[in-house]
């Protein structure tokens, strides 16, 4: 018995993942990038005339496929994936097009260089795509850098919602290992967010940022932040220069953050006086 080559096999497998296009609206591109779930292809949408994302389930997957484009067909949001059409192949493999996002995967972002401030920035995108979703009844369940994208603006898009339970290990929430949906709320979507804001910070991380994601991914759900909205506002009183509540400040702290939060008040504060003081002993020579 002879077995086909490693490179052989895998080429045959891409060749039968191709989508069966004909007698649609669509014309392939490329594969775009694949999963446990399934795989996405850019396809050109020739009724419209521009470019979208093609989603395939792997072969177990069809019908969650289909729960899935209903999921995100009711998150209508700028920080969802904005669904355009969905429905049966010719090879009768079920199939969603979505919106192109072009752009950068959030793990790539974070590895780009960009500043501390703006990396909270996306972030606090993601918090407020969460809380929409979580505001309509909608659990992502796996929430993870790849499945968010960054755009060339500052535009970020949350993907692959509400159908896995298990999630992925480095950001699955304590209850989810269980892999009982009825058990799994927004607390494990909050787990997740704060395993996503871990990823986004660079050593040394500021410890007011280090309590934020403890909190986020304690162990037990109700000692987690509320929602997602909250841990929003508690980057954004990092961002301002505020203390968060999550992390009890020394004196020294305490004093550091008002200086840096105040110092060109304070430097203006300090010149004032120091021409005063001048003026003052001018004045008596």
């Amino acid at each position: 018995m002879s077995f086909l080559p490693d490179r052989v096999f895998e080429h045959l497998r891409e060749v039968a993942d191709l989508p069966d296009l004909s007698g649609t609206r669509y014309t392939f591109i490329r594969e775009l990038g694949r999963g446990g779930m399934g795989v996405v292809h850019e396809v050109f949408d020739r009724q419209l005339n521009r470019r979208v994302a093609l989603k395939l389930p792997a072969m177990q997957f069809g019908d969650r496929l289909l729960d899935e484009a209903r999921v995100v067909a009711q998150l209508e949001h700028p920080g969802v994936v904005p669904l355009f059409d969905a429905g049966r192949l010719p090879d009768d493999r079920v199939y969603y097009t979505m919106k192109l996002v072009e752009g950068a995967r959030l793990d790539d972002y974070a590895r780009g260089g960009a500043s501390l401030s703006d990396r909270l920035r996306i972030f606090q995108k993601i918090c407020d795509a969460i809380a929409f979703a979580h505001s309509r009844g909608v659990l992502h369940r796996d929430l993870k850098p790849a499945n968010i994208m960054v755009g060339q603006f500052g535009e970020v898009v949350v993907m692959d919602w509400g159908i896995g339970v298990a999630g992925t290990p480095r950001y699955r929430a304590p209850e989810q290992w269980a892999g009982v949906a009825e058990s799994i709320g927004p607390a494990a979507d909050i787990y997740s967010l704060g395993a996503v804001l871990g990823s986004l910070l660079q050593n040394p991380t500021p410890l007011p940022l280090a309590a934020v994601v403890r909190k986020a991914m304690s162990k037990d759900p109700a000692q987690r932040y509320p929602d997602a909205g909250s841990l929003n506002l508690e980057i954004g009183r990092f961002l301002d220069g505020f203390a968060v509540e999550a992390y009890r400040e020394t004196p020294l702290e305490r004093a550091t953050r008002f200086y840096r939060k105040n110092q060109p008040l304070l430097v203006l504060l300090l010149i004032y006086v120091v021409v005063r003081f001048v003026l003052f002993f001018w004045s008596r020579l």
